[in-house]
């Protein structure tokens, strides 16, 4: 099996080498194309109007210039164009991807693009606190045995699977569970201003760390609670259930008409 390596965190991340430990525990043909530099909340975008350099770091190993869905396509398109990896694992991201992460995620982006190409994909994180001990040991430890059990089933074209580690040592892990999407009851997102020494404001876009209080079944649930998440994500982002009733409504037509001023009347 040729497994596809892959993250946000950069070619020099610790995570990326722990990704390779759980992809060298399957298979020994593993390739490694990861960006040069950290692009972490860089989400699906491609590199378009300036040109990406690769930099061949051993014969498996190679860092790019550009994005992780950039990194992919590079792999799949050029470098591996005559024999195709099985497998795109992407990942360890060092924090987890679950609820609103998803959709910045340069992690899930990763595992995004090799299913658009394709190729089975697994995009990989592990939940850890601000100031607390990194537990690689915990995705080294559990994530061999989740890739095997998860090539086992049959997936849909268009799936991809999102898998988080909790925060824990890796005799603490409760279980897993599979689970949805979760989404976060609390804004995370700040603004920082500064001023420089001309004077000038300038701005640092952060999050602030609250634990939410989620349902059951959930992502945040899953890893608040010491399990590991899987959660399968489709790259569809139809909402199929306002489909129906959007275009019997379209097909109506309006009911009301505005008047100027605010007001309405039925037509």
């Amino acid at each position: 099996m040729r497994i596809l390596l892959t993250n946000d965190d950069g070619i020099n991340a610790p995570g990326l080498q722990a990704l390779k430990e759980i992809a060298l525990a399957l298979s020994d043909d593993v390739w490694i194309v990861a960006p040069e530099i950290d692009q972490s909340g860089a989400s699906h975008s491609l590199t378009l109007r300036e040109p990406i350099r690769m930099r061949r770091i051993d014969d498996k190993t190679f860092a790019v210039r550009g994005t992780p869905a950039d990194c992919v396509i590079m792999a799949i398109r050029h470098l591996l164009r005559d024999e195709l990896p099985t497998l795109v694992l992407s990942g360890v991201n060092r924090g987890a991807n679950i609820a609103d992460d998803v959709t910045y995620s340069g992690t899930v982006a990763g595992a995004i693009e090799g299913t658009l190409l394709g190729v089975r994909s697994i995009a990989m994180s592990l939940a850890c606190g601000k100031d607390s001990e990194i537990r690689w040991d915990t995705a080294i430890a559990h994530g061999p045995e989740i890739v095997r059990r998860l090539l086992a089933v049959d997936w849909p074209e268009g799936v991809l699977m999102n898998v988080n580690y909790p925060d824990c040592a890796p005799d603490e892990v409760v279980g897993i569970a599979v689970t949805e999407q979760g989404r976060r009851d609390h804004d995370l997102m700040r603004i920082d201003q500064r001023f420089d020494t001309w004077g000038n404001p300038y701005y640092w876009l952060g999050y602030e760390r609250k634990r939410s209080n989620p349902r059951g079944g959930t992502d945040l649930w899953a890893i608040y609670s010491r399990r590991v998440s899987i959660t399968p994500l489709t790259i569809n982002l139809t909402a199929r259930n306002i489909a129906e009733t959007l275009s019997v409504q379209l097909e109506r037509g309006p009911d009301v008409q505005r008047e100027p001023g605010g007001g309405s009347k039925k037509k």
